[in-house]
């Protein structure tokens, strides 16, 4: 875990916008008293006391006395003029105040420190992890080894086959937590890196930061302990959420999704539905993958490196030398084919997702499905029929106004939604 910094310098922070980021929370949130500020910056009070008497000593905050109505009684501040006009002027450069950043030098140390190629996962997990889903000892093989790999991966196969699921249950194999800056410094800019639609927080004790003794488990408050993140991007991924997203308004960045995703893994769904080609997307990536970092750009126009710590898994419907060249594929290290089940898989399947809804299997409904039905495709089976299939007949059963089941007559109907007629 990061340790919390014994003093200004262990910040890693310029003391100039150190104290810039402390004026304009004190007058942002109007805040007066050194336990509030010291929650806002996210330091601890000691540190938050040495960064108010230097700005004291600038004369722009000056002490008020202690609030009578407080128990404890605490020392409460106020912004001079002379404060107040640092205060304007620097939230005229950048609207950013609270929590003090993270130097991008300490990220790049927190991230080895939990890379994600260290987080392996035993065969053990794997499979409880994939347990709802129905997979061969086969592809269980060749599952175990690419997840172990920092190296990327490629779902391909026929649409409706658990694919996306599988990605997914992946993610959900890694138990362990990882700590995320909730925002970065580099170069003067502030950069927010703490998503909570990506990282899931881990709740924990709160201790108080003025106590004499802090247990182990107390650690930079700079940072927020999280399950390892999981980014999943579907047809709506586009370029520029692989760039730093500048704010105009706040005059500060957001971190790209790749960067969010950092110490976990980065699932791109449904690849060849985006609206950037799908060659062009594996193109942005091919240097970070085999390298390790990425490269980022300022609105200034300058460059500078970012690690590049995450595991990416490709998911398509499409046949794979379609939307790559050779290039790319080779430097896909695992490609996974997710084909359509068998006929005793989907009875498997069938089974097992029936005992997910409010109805009782019948057995002469699958008979039927299977006898009857599927020899007029081919007996081409899908992983995605059967869910499909039974919400069909339990709408059929609402519209009827009758108690959830299934029989041949509302599978029938069912079945005439599950296809198109051509011409």
């Amino acid at each position: 875990m990061p340790k919390p910094p014994k003093n200004l310098a262990d910040l890693g922070i310029d003391i100039t916008l150190l104290r810039e980021i402390l004026l304009k929370t004190i007058i942002r949130r109007n805040l007066d008293n050194v336990l509030t500020i010291s929650k806002a910056l996210k330091i601890s009070v000691p540190l938050t006391q040495e960064l108010l008497e230097i700005t004291r000593e600038y004369k722009q905050i000056e002490t008020i006395g202690a609030s009578r109505y407080e128990e404890p009684k605490n020392m409460r501040y106020r912004l001079t003029d002379q404060g107040r006009t640092a205060a304007l002027d620097a939230l005229s450069q950048s609207e950013y105040y609270g929590a003090v950043p993270v130097p991008l030098e300490a990220f790049k140390a927190q991230v080895l420190k939990q890379s994600v190629q260290m987080a392996g996962i035993p065969q053990d997990d794997l499979k409880k992890s994939l347990s709802h889903l129905v997979i061969n000892d086969h592809m269980f093989d060749q599952l175990g080894p690419a997840v172990n790999s920092p190296r990327s991966v490629l779902f391909y196969g026929p649409p409706g086959n658990g694919k996306s699921s599988i990605a997914d249950g992946i993610r959900n194999a890694f138990k362990d937590n990882i700590y995320v800056p909730e925002y970065i410094e580099y170069s003067g800019n502030v950069i927010s890196m703490y998503d909570p639609l990506i990282h899931t927080k881990i709740e924990s004790d709160e201790q108080d930061p003025t106590a004499i003794r802090l247990t182990g488990n107390y650690f930079d408050q700079r940072y927020v302990l999280c399950r390892r993140p999981a980014v999943i991007t579907g047809g709506e991924l586009t370029m520029d959420m692989l760039d730093l997203n500048f704010n105009p308004v706040s005059k500060t960045y957001q971190a790209p999704l790749q960067m969010k995703s950092s110490g976990g893994v980065f699932i791109v769904d449904d690849l060849g539905r985006q609206t950037t080609p799908p060659q062009t997307l594996v193109n942005r990536w091919i240097v970070p993958m085999e390298s390790g970092f990425d490269i980022l750009t300022l609105q200034s126009g300058q460059k500078f490196v970012v690690p590049f710590d995450t595991k990416v898994m490709f998911s398509t419907n499409f046949a794979p030398t379609k939307i790559f060249d050779g290039a790319a594929l080779r430097r896909v290290h695992y490609k996974i084919y997710v084909g359509n089940p068998g006929r005793d898989e989907f009875i498997e399947i069938f089974v097992r997702t029936v005992a997910n809804y409010p109805l009782e299997f019948k057995e002469d409904v699958l008979a039927h499905l299977i006898k009857n039905l599927y020899p007029t495709v081919d007996n081409i089976y899908s992983a995605y029929h059967a869910p499909f299939l039974i919400e069909q007949m339990l709408s059929s059963c609402r519209y009827l106004g009758i108690e959830p089941q299934m029989n041949i007559e509302l599978v029938n109907n069912a079945w005439e939604h599950l296809f198109v007629k051509d011409g």
